[in-house]
Parts: C-alpha cells; structure tokens; sequence
C-alpha cells in the first residue's frame, strides 16, 4: 500500500489515489515529470473506492474511467483477462460503485501521468443501463431535470468545487483580519429594501386563515405579526458592526421575483460585511481586496476545474481573472458615468440619463470598452438607491457604491450607512417606511453611533464570474426559481 505523507510517514492505509494527484498538481508539474518526481508512488498497491465513470471493454482487457470525488478528472484503470472474475468485471455498469485494487505505473498517454493495473474489482454498488449520466455530452436543460446526478459531470464536478473553494476563500479573508462572522436570521419582521417582496412564513392553515375586520388576524400567528423570510442580513449585522468593529454575514436569502432571467433565483447567498468607523473610500478598498484575494484563492486552488472551464465554457476565463488580480480597479461618480456614456459616441439602446441607473449596455461599454478594467461607480442619485444611504452634501446623490467588472457587469454593491438620526428618520419617513418597525435599527444612531459601512455581493453572481457558466442555475445545487422547487 501507499504511505501518505503528512507530512512524515506514519502508518499504511487506503485512500483516494486521486488525492495525492491534486496534491502533486498544486507543485506546478504535469505528466512524467509529476511521476519522476515523486516515483515513490510508482509499483506500489493501493485501494481504491469510487465510480465508474466510463467502461470500455475489449476481448482480453479493459478500461475503466474511475473517478472517487477527491479531486478534478479521472484516473485509468486497467484490468485483464488474468482476473478470475474478468468477465463479471466486464458486466460491470458505468455509474456502479467499485473498489479497485492495483498497482500505480506510468502511463503511456501524454495527457495522464499514471493509472492504475488493477489486481482486483469489486463491485460495491450496482447501476442499471439506463443510468441517465452517459458518457456523452448532455445539455445543462437535461442536467437541471436530474441535478441530483450532475455532480458527476465534468462541469458540474468543476462549478461546485469552486464553489467550495470560494466560499473557503471568503471566510479565510474575514476570518484573517479580525471580522466576526454574525449569524443573520432568517426569518425576519423587517424588510431591508423597502422592495416588499419576501416569501411570507405563517403557522397559519392556509385553507382557514383567521381575520378581524377583513384582515389577517396576525396577533393570532406564530409570531403575532406579519413575517418573512429575509432578503439581507445587513441591518442586523449592522448591530454587530457597533460592537464588534468589524463583522460579515455569510448565508442564504429570499426573493419572490417572478423573474425568469439567468441572474434571478429565489433562494441565494450573500456576503455581507459591515464595518465600523469605516467610510465609503475605505468602503471600496476593502471591496477591491476581498475580491481580488478571492479571485487569486480560487485560480491557485482551482487550476485544473479553471483550465478546463476556460477550454469548454468560457475561452478567455483565465485571462479575465488574471485581469482582475492585476489591475487597479478605477473608480468615476454616476455623474461622470453617465457624462463619459454621452460622450462615447455610442448608439445605446437605452439613452443614459443623468438621475438613472446604468442598463447591462452601459456597464459593458465601461469596463470593457472604456477602460478595460473592473469600475467603482459611486455617488448615486438618492431616489433609486435605498434609505439607510448616507446622504450626500448635495441633497441630491447618497454614499453608495456599485462595482462593475468586465463580462459581468454589476458584482458588489455598497454604501456608507447614514449614522445621523434626524437625517435618517427624514429619509424613512420621505420613503414613507414605517419607523416604529424598525425602532431597533434607528436607535443605533442614538446609542453611541458612528460612521460605518458595508456592501453586499451575490454569492452565485460571484460564481458566474469566476466560473464562466452564465447561468445562476447552475452555480447553485437545486435552484429555487418560480415554479421549480424540486429535489
């Protein structure tokens, strides 16, 4: 068996060959310079459990495409007539979980640095023919229809390992410079927009519910009041910003848009950060930094899930990453984004206006055409951006922020949060928000305010930037979109 190093050998056990394969990958080698260098692994048994991904049989031999989760790809094994059970193996259905033993050896094929000759399959788990993952090329539509399976394609495989890796980068990032991680609840009485459009949770019986007057009887409810499921934590984290400095909430959160586009979900996670004593210039800063240090996080630790994205789905995608690691990010006021979209000589489906918000066709003309790089555009006009936006000396325009990047458009969208009481009541009672409501929210401002900022990133938008799959689908295991809440 193989001794795995932990780094000194301790002591001879089974585990995942692919493993020590992603393991050797992060040391930069491919093919036989993988194997010289570290040739203690050849011409020694080890033991294997996993699926077969594909199987082709020939009369004396056969090959089987065996992949066991542990990293990107697969590894070969071979097996032969020699085997007792040689014709049981080749009954042997792709999709059936196996356990192989065998000897590791150099690879004649370039593109594999070693597989394994098998001395010994058996077969843990069967499958019938009619397994839906064939080792052909299947449509994302299809995938969607049996997403309990498509983690064990090859794109699939690639999205939720990033997936995984990202969401470790977002925390190491937090975690590393002293933030608090704030659990946010879900269930909430508040609505951090202002949109109103939540998901309603009741313990009533839908087929009776209580009225008085002709309205819902809430006192009568669960929580004796109307409630939601929430669509931000920020408001709750910020609480925590005023007592900890500086806290990140990292979770799931809720829209009932009707919207069917590729960017819309019901159910998607944020990264949340609020900071205190922090205003909207350092705001940008440490937007800029966390997104670059996530990006540099997932290109070293995902190199393999990248290239292979980049040759099947997106051509480009490293270089657009790299892109975004290398340069500053710029940073113009809506004033001078829509200035510089009126004078671009564009033709613009959607005229820019000042006062507006910037269409798909506007951000894409700005990091890709204008400047060729990812764009703080901050400054907002206050009537399309939300209450608790710090207002400008201006009167007309708040202390929010929206980052653009190239082939994606908006990712990151955050604002200095108004610390002034008088103005702040103002503001909610111009929106005509309910102040009593959120009463908890307001008096922050009473009890030893300060100046204090945030942002919010889509985690699944994050995804679709990194990965280059344009579709929020299928960044996210079992999407929730109107009318699909399966699996």
């Amino acid at each position: 068996m193989i001794n795995w190093v932990v780094p000194r050998i301790t002591r001879i056990r089974p585990f995942g060959i692919l493993r020590v394969f992603l393991f050797l990958g992060g040391m930069k080698m491919d093919g036989l310079e993988l194997v010289e260098k570290y040739s203690d692994y050849l011409d020694q048994e080890v033991c294997l459990k996993g699926w077969i991904r594909n199987h082709r049989k020939q009369k004396e031999f056969g090959f089987i495409a065996f992949s066991d989760g542990t990293c990107f790809g697969n590894i070969q094994v071979i097996y032969d007539d020699s085997l007792d059970d040689f014709k049981e193996i080749q009954k042997f259905h792709i999709g059936s979980a196996i356990e192989v033993v065998g000897t590791v050896v150099k690879s004649p094929k370039e593109e594999q640095p070693f597989e394994i000759r098998a001395t010994q399959i058996k077969l843990l788990g069967d499958c019938p023919e009619d397994y839906p993952i064939q080792p052909k090329k299947h449509s994302r539509e299809f995938l969607r229809e049996v997403a309990y399976l498509r983690p064990r394609t090859n794109l699939f495989q690639a999205v939720f390992r990033i997936r995984s890796v990202a969401a470790m980068a977002i925390h190491e990032y937090f975690q590393e410079r002293g933030y608090v991680y704030f659990h946010a609840p879900i269930i909430t009485g508040s609505d951090c927009e202002g949109a109103g459009e939540m998901f309603h949770v009741t313990a009533f019986d839908l087929e009776n519910v209580p009225k008085e007057e002709g309205k819902v009887a809430y006192h009568q409810d669960f929580f004796e009041k109307p409630a939601s499921l929430t669509v931000s934590g920020q408001l709750q984290a910020e609480t925590f910003a005023l007592a900890y400095k500086k806290t990140y909430t990292f979770g799931p959160t809720f829209r009932a848009e009707n919207s069917n586009t590729k960017t819309h979900a019901a159910e998607f996670w944020m990264i949340e950060p609020e900071i205190a004593f922090c205003d909207l210039p350092e705001d940008m800063n440490i937007m800029e930094e966390m997104l670059k240090y996530v990006v540099s996080y997932v290109k070293e630790k995902c190199l393999r899930e990248l290239t292979f994205l980049d040759q099947f789905v997106e051509k480009g995608l490293l270089d657009k990453l790299q892109i975004l690691i290398d340069k500053d990010f710029v940073r113009i006021t809506h004033q001078e984004a829509i200035t510089l979209l009126k004078e671009s000589g564009k033709n613009f489906e959607f005229a820019p206006e000042y006062g507006e918000d910037l269409a798909r066709e506007h951000e894409k003309y700005l990091t890709e055409e204008k400047f060729q790089a990812p764009v703080f555009v901050y400054d907002w006009p206050k009537d399309i951006k939300a209450f608790y936006m710090r207002l400008n000396d201006d009167q007309k325009t708040v202390a929010a922020v929206d980052l653009l990047v190239p082939g994606s458009g908006e990712l990151m969208g955050g604002s200095q949060r108004e610390e002034r009481l008088d103005v702040l009541i103002h503001r909610m009672k111009e929106m005509n928000m309910d102040t009593e409501e959120l009463d908890w929210y307001i008096n922050l401002r009473k009890f030893g305010g300060c100046v204090h900022s945030g942002f919010g990133m889509g985690f699944e938008r994050l995804l679709i930037y990194l990965t280059g799959v344009d579709n929020i689908r299928d960044v996210i295991a079992f999407p929730r979109t109107p009318g699909n809440c399966e699996f």
